[in-house]
């Protein structure tokens, strides 16, 4: 259940382990798909980390940081699954979508991970009128609910 393994036959999005006809040990193909499938389905991560966690738990899944070190080198910007007491390393493609518990933000991949910047509602000056302050106000709180933008 690692990035390692590769199969003859597999999805082109995701490398999910295809079965042909007669084949044997299909459990072993079926068992990857599923555990491949349950670390993306409604993704969410713990953090963004450069290191595994000291006693990560199976279904946990993060965000590997650049200068990854220890189980984790050389695997920038993956996600890393624990599955079955293992590291199963899932290569992120374009519009995966996934919810940073620690931060409460949505990140997603568009050819690297991207997240919303905190905007800074207006607060002072002639020109905002306070219907228009209250507007913006009531906007960014909006997108701060959804996760899309962080909380100040």
């Amino acid at each position: 259940m690692t990035d390692s393994v590769t199969f003859d036959t597999a999805s082109p999005r995701f490398g999910l382990p295809l079965l042909f006809q007669g084949q044997a040990q299909k459990e072993i193909f079926v068992n990857e798909a599923h555990c491949r499938t349950d670390a993306l389905l409604h993704c969410t991560i713990e953090s963004v980390a450069a290191a595994p966690p000291l006693s990560p738990e199976d279904g946990k899944n993060w965000l590997v940081d650049t200068g990854a070190t220890g189980d984790w080198e050389n695997q920038d910007g993956r996600l890393a699954c624990r599955q079955a007491g293992q590291w199963l390393f899932l290569l992120p493609r374009d519009g995966l979508r996934i919810f940073d518990l620690s931060a409460g933000q949505e990140l997603f991949f568009v050819g690297s991970w991207k997240k919303a910047q905190i905007v800074q509602e207006p607060n002072g000056g002639t020109v905002v009128d306070s219907q228009a302050r209250a507007a913006v106000t009531q906007m960014v709180s909006a997108l701060q609910a959804l996760g899309i933008l962080p909380e100040a």
